[in-house]
């Protein structure tokens, strides 16, 4: 089972973001895991796992996985646009030696509460006994799971533990906070509130470059992220991150997969200036 501060990680990149840059997943991962955090959700959002091919994301989270040291927990998101696609993904996960599984509802077609349930279903029985995770993410999915839904894949996922939310405001990740199941807040503003009724922790965008700055949010209930997010928010955020992360020295690269753009040269100066004052 998942648990308290994770983030959300990018995927390195190189040849501008065309393929995997395999050398830099274990400093990465390093990285994360020294600035006292869980554990990563990898190829989610901010890991553009969305945009790489099967194969890709089969030997990225490889990847991320070989990586993690004992105590650190390496969840894969493995929602994809088609359900054979994400089961393929899922048994993947699991068969790799993964700690979780977490799936997104696939975007772009209006799904009925039938045919999500039917999807998750069979994601989540691909990679049993594996603790399996919903992403419920409106603004990525362009609808929200249904909290009937959710009571039905109760019933036919002995293995579903939880979610990930990452809805705003408030109101939007509230109905999701079920007894029994393990909610991981997305928002980084919504985190202390979220802890505060129940929640079991944070995946984190913010803290694929500043794991310190979220591990800290999460386990002493401290400090402001709000300047951080939104000075990484006037950019494109998975560029951004990576920009942060090269200035910080991590060896990865800032490249990032098309369409997605990397920062123009003022938009890096601007970035690096306000890092240099923060």
């Amino acid at each position: 089972m998942l648990r308290g501060a994770l983030a959300a990680a990018i995927t390195p990149l190189r040849d501008r973001g065309e393929a995997l840059d395999e050398d830099g997943f274990r400093p990465y991962v390093e990285f994360l895991a020294q600035g006292g955090l869980d554990g990563i959700l990898a190829l989610g959002t901010t890991g553009e796992g969305i945009l790489l091919s099967v194969p890709e994301r089969k030997r990225a989270a490889a990847l991320f996985i070989e990586a993690a040291s004992d105590g650190f927990d390496v969840a894969v998101q493995c929602g994809a646009q088609t359900t054979a696609d994400t089961v393929a993904l899922a048994a993947d996960a699991a068969e790799q030696g993964a700690d979780a599984v977490a799936v997104i509802g696939p975007p772009y077609y209006a799904l009925d509460e039938q045919a999500l349930v039917r999807h998750f279903a069979a994601a989540a029985e691909a990679c049993r006994p594996l603790p399996f995770y919903l992403y419920e993410f409106r603004a990525r999915a362009g609808y929200s799971i249904p909290i009937s839904a959710l009571e039905r894949l109760r019933e036919l996922a002995p293995n579903l533990a939880g979610l990930k939310v990452s809805n705003r405001p408030f109101e939007e990740v509230e109905p999701y906070l079920i007894e029994g199941l393990d909610v991981f807040v997305g928002a980084e503003s919504l985190v202390l509130r979220g802890l505060e009724r129940g929640a079991a922790g944070a995946v984190s965008g913010l803290a694929a470059a500043f794991p310190a700055l979220v591990a800290r949010l999460v386990r002493e209930r401290a400090g402001d992220v709000a300047e951080t997010r939104a000075a990484l928010e006037r950019y494109p955020f998975q560029a951004a991150v990576k920009a942060c992360l090269v200035y910080l020295g991590v060896p990865v690269r800032d490249d990032v997969r098309a369409p997605l753009r990397t920062l123009t040269p003022e938009e890096r100066a601007e970035l690096e200036q306000w890092l240099e004052s923060s």
